[in-house]
């Protein structure tokens, strides 16, 4: 049998604020090529976590760990030159630039100016999103301006990418759309998703970590997350009727 290998690693990472362990000496380890999601009911902890793995918040103790190096403390553009890619639930994007503008200037920050032309029209290729790549940024609908983000992220080639809620305020059209396109990126990157859409979670996850009170309550498949009375009463509610 062979060794799990380990992309992203937690041991004992905690944040406090104040009095409050917003999250409370977590746990966690991500294989390699793995699409994970990070659930939990608001409070829960999961998006201070989040903060702490893309360096937007410091730890208050313990270790983060990307490819066995140590990131606790790095700030969130040197997580990010290390190969970490993230996508925040707002989208950062150029609404002045055209859409393949702003993947042209993405693919500018790790590749040289020669290569940065092919390299963005690949992934909008790639991503499906050819027949937009001239239209300005402003004039897209609210789930094209999300999967130009991600195309943004995607052009850099890092190993791992960092979605907040990348289905949040979508149609169901959007959220069909947005979740074959990160099946389709998970073909070359390990994904970590933080989602409050159940539905969504269901068409994307094979392995889904469940967040409470700042702790890690239960790991494991999709359909047994579902079926999980905990997770359930203190997550699912009505959503899992």
């Amino acid at each position: 049998m062979s060794t799990p290998d380990f992309i992203l690693e937690t041991r004992g990472l905690e944040r406090r604020f104040g009095g409050v362990r917003a999250v409370a000496g977590v746990d966690f380890k991500l294989e390699r090529g793995e699409l994970r999601c990070l659930i939990g009911p608001n409070g829960a902890g999961k998006s201070t976590f989040f903060k702490m793995l893309t360096g937007q918040i410091r730890p208050t103790a313990g270790q983060i760990l990307f490819e066995s190096q140590e990131i606790g403390g790095a700030e969130a553009h040197e997580v990010g030159r290390l190969g970490i890619g993230i996508k925040n639930q707002v989208p950062d994007v150029f609404d002045g630039l055209s859409v393949g503008e702003n993947v042209w200037l993405a693919a500018r920050l790790s590749h040289p100016k020669q290569r940065a032309s092919a390299a963005a029209a690949a992934v909008l290729d790639r991503l499906n999103l050819s027949a937009i790549a001239g239209r300005l940024v402003a004039e897209l609908a609210h789930g094209q301006r999300q999967w130009v983000e991600i195309a943004m992220v995607v052009v850099r080639e890092p190993k791992i990418i960092l979605l907040d809620e990348p289905s949040a305020g979508m149609s169901a059209e959007e959220t069909s759309r947005t979740a074959r396109l990160i099946r389709e990126v998970n073909q070359t990157a390990t994904i970590v998703v933080v989602e409050h859409d159940m539905l969504f979670i269901r068409e994307i996850a094979k392995r889904v970590t469940v967040f409470h009170q700042g702790r890690i309550v239960r790991e494991a498949a999709v359909e047994e997350i579902m079926r999980d009375p905990l997770v359930r009463d203190i997550y699912l509610g009505k959503q899992a009727a």
